[in-house]
């Protein structure tokens, strides 16, 4: 066993005399010195403990001294260690391939003590600053890492603890704030539509009445490209007022999702609040760089309009497709480290079951275990990293299902089968005001 107070300096050389010679110089400084006399033994002796420099010879058989240094920076484990090569040979071509191979130094021989105790010592020197600096980078990096996990898990423990309460309101207030321009804009909008085609059908008469016009007309004509801005003007106006259409349906997705919830209940058609949910969440529905875009199917029965609190359903909604989207994007990214391809996928289905209405949310994600299923409703229980889940979305969903709807909800989960919501709402109870 080698001391672990000094340092370890392995030297690899098939010659007796030179193992020798540096050994003793390095002995004599107070080194720990390990010896392999050829480049298959070396790599024996570094299974047993990795030393903190290596002296190396060019010239060996079987495997030169340029084949070993290769391997060495080859491997994570040891690509790290310095590397001095011991020479006879001072060409300068020698000398640069050694340096390309990740060589840090050269030592020739015949040896100068002076001369290899200086650049041990310098290089490990080097190696101990480097180590240190590379702990402390680690040790900050982690501290950092730590307080930003932690500020992000108290932020999201706030909002989530307030934003049932305030989510209605604010996303009503946004809905509110953009149809107001939305409205201006979709009417004036169709008035510049209106005097465009004017405008052109004005022009198309001149043309048709004066083909020859001025010269400073014609030239204008030219350099705005006139035939062009008269074929591609009405496809652009027609392209905003699709764009318009769309944000009007983004804002009454919002109004519909955040439906506020008064001391009573109100009539509420489900499909609506889901079709809003998902909306809002079509963005992280679409491909991105790690998986192709998740497929949602639906399939909705004939459900009558439920008395019930809108804005606090649609909230249940969100969070279980939101869990399932995040589970879909764990399952494939671990699916794809593997090369195996799948695709995401959750299917949403309603249907009148003995005079309630019942809602199934089933993703085709990896599922849970017996042990997971038991506590997913649990207050605090998350499955999820610190930062990225609080443990409070599936338990506010239970409340709001189950106190304030007198209604259950369950899920069926296998593990490597994914995972199935159900949620039950009866349309005759009492709901909790």
């Amino acid at each position: 066993m080698f001391s672990q107070n000094s340092e370890l300096i392995l030297i690899i050389d098939d010659t007796p005399a030179n193992l020798d010679v540096i050994s003793d110089t390095l002995n004599d400084a107070g080194f720990e010195i390990a010896i392999a006399t050829s480049g298959e033994r070396a790599f024996k002796q570094l299974q047993l403990q990795l030393p903190d420099l290596i002296l190396l010879d060019v010239m060996m058989p079987i495997m030169d001294g340029f084949e070993v240094c290769q391997q060495l920076k080859a491997n994570p484990i040891t690509q790290d260690i310095p590397v001095i090569f011991m020479t006879a040979l001072s060409d300068t071509e020698s000398k640069t391939k050694g340096f390309e191979l990740g060589a840090v130094d050269y030592i020739t021989k015949p040896f100068q003590e002076a001369e290899v105790l200086a650049r041990v010592k310098t290089h490990l020197q080097l190696r101990r600053l480097t180590k240190n600096l590379e702990q402390q980078v680690a040790q900050r990096t982690s501290e950092l890492n730590q307080a930003l996990q932690d500020l992000k898990s108290s932020q999201l423990q706030l909002v989530q603890s307030e934003k049932m309460s305030a989510l209605g309101n604010l996303v009503a207030g946004i809905a509110h704030e953009i149809n107001n321009p939305l409205g201006c804009v979709h009417g004036n909008l169709n008035h510049i539509a209106e005097y465009t085609q004017d405008l052109l059908g004005t022009i198309e008469l001149y043309q048709q009445h004066y083909p020859q016009p001025a010269d400073d007309i014609q030239a204008q004509a030219q350099a705005i490209d006139l035939d062009y801005l008269q074929e591609d003007l009405p496809k652009l106006i027609h392209s905003t007022q699709e764009g318009i259409k769309r944000i009007a349906n983004i804002s009454n997705s919002l109004r519909t999702f955040s439906r506020a919830d008064s001391d009573r209940p109100i009539p509420f058609n489900l499909h609506d609040g889901i079709d809003s949910t998902l909306l809002i969440l079509k963005h992280r529905l679409k491909a991105n760089a790690t998986r192709p875009e998740i497929e949602v199917i639906t399939n909705y029965g004939q459900i009558p309009l439920l008395e019930c609190f809108a804005g606090q359903l649609n909230q249940v909604f969100m969070n279980i497709l939101a869990n399932a989207i995040d589970a879909i994007d764990e399952f494939i990214l671990k699916e794809k480290a593997h090369e195996k391809k799948k695709k995401g996928e959750i299917c949403i289905g309603t249907e009148l079951l003995n005079r309630a209405v019942v809602i199934r949310i089933k993703d085709n994600a990896m599922g849970m275990s017996a042990e997971v299923k038991a506590k997913i409703f649990d207050h605090l229980f998350t499955t999820k990293g610190v930062g990225k889940g609080t443990g409070l979305g599936l338990a506010i969903a239970r409340q709001i299902v189950t106190e304030k709807h007198n209604g259950s909800i369950e899920v069926n989960s296998t593990l490597g089968q994914g995972s199935e919501f159900i949620i039950t709402l009866p349309i005759n109870s009492q709901v909790a005001s």
